[in-house]
């Protein structure tokens, strides 16, 4: 029997934690704003996150916008990867480059000490360092990365199948590839189809109306915002189960 494809969902609320689990998530990458790519999540978040069945790991960005850190970054990142390790998650999810986009070496191996005894997922920032992918994913391996979630260097895991068949095809068995960005019960055919991914990142979103009011009115609540769906997250991980 081939080894179960690993569904791991992006969740940035206690709703939205709740819902992937009993969907049949295998794994929760928890995160702040979701719509700016996720930030570092609150403390209580993580430590209603410790509770969960299953792995979790926390987004390490402290800020939106890119991911070239500077001195006061760096003190930042390194107190929420501590926050991290005392609330008891199994993981964080890490990133950084220089302004030309390729990752950065230095920062990275400061956030991968810091965190020495926790999982670690190299995130997105890794699909600015195209096209040297290759030399990308050398780095993360070298700094102890147990995955790299990309979407091939763009918008989406779809319009990026080419080079990630390429980085599937440079990384092998050293670490692996999780393909993500636009992930869904649409794209996922296409995307199985291409690549020989064993876990995979999604939203499982749906978009709802955000009710009228007050909080609405001042900006509060965006007007069509998405939250994790139980249904959807089933949905997946069945579509996902088919031989």
């Amino acid at each position: 029997m081939p080894e179960k494809i690993l569904l791991e969902v992006c969740v940035d609320s206690p709703e939205g934690l709740a819902s992937a689990i009993a969907g049949g998530a295998d794994r929760i990458e928890l995160c702040a704003a979701l719509e700016t790519g996720g930030l570092t999540p609150s403390p209580g978040l993580m430590a209603l996150a410790a509770k969960a069945p299953i792995p979790v790991y926390a987004m390490i960005r402290s800020r939106p916008g890119d991911f070239v850190y500077g001195d006061s970054d760096m003190a930042a990142l390194l107190a929420d990867i501590d926050a991290v390790r005392a609330s008891g998650l199994e993981g964080v999810v890490l990133g950084a480059n220089h302004a030309d986009g390729s990752l950065d070496r230095q920062v990275l191996a400061g956030l991968a000490t810091q965190a020495r005894g926790l999982g670690m997922t190299l995130h997105r920032a890794f699909d600015l360092a195209g096209p040297d992918f290759a030399g990308a994913i050398d780095l993360a391996v070298e700094l102890g990365f147990e995955r790299i979630l990309t979407s091939g260097g763009e918008t989406t895991a779809l319009k990026g199948l080419d080079a990630l068949a390429a980085c599937f095809a440079h990384a092998g068995d050293r670490i692996a590839i999780m393909p993500g960005s636009g992930v869904n019960l649409e794209t996922l055919a296409a995307i199985q189809a291409r690549l020989p991914f064993r876990q995979i990142h999604s939203s499982c979103s749906m978009a709802v109306d955000a009710p009228a009011g007050k909080a609405r009115e001042l900006g509060f609540v965006a007007p069509r915002p998405k939250r994790t769906d139980a249904g959807v997250v089933g949905r997946m991980r069945a579509a996902l189960d088919r031989p």
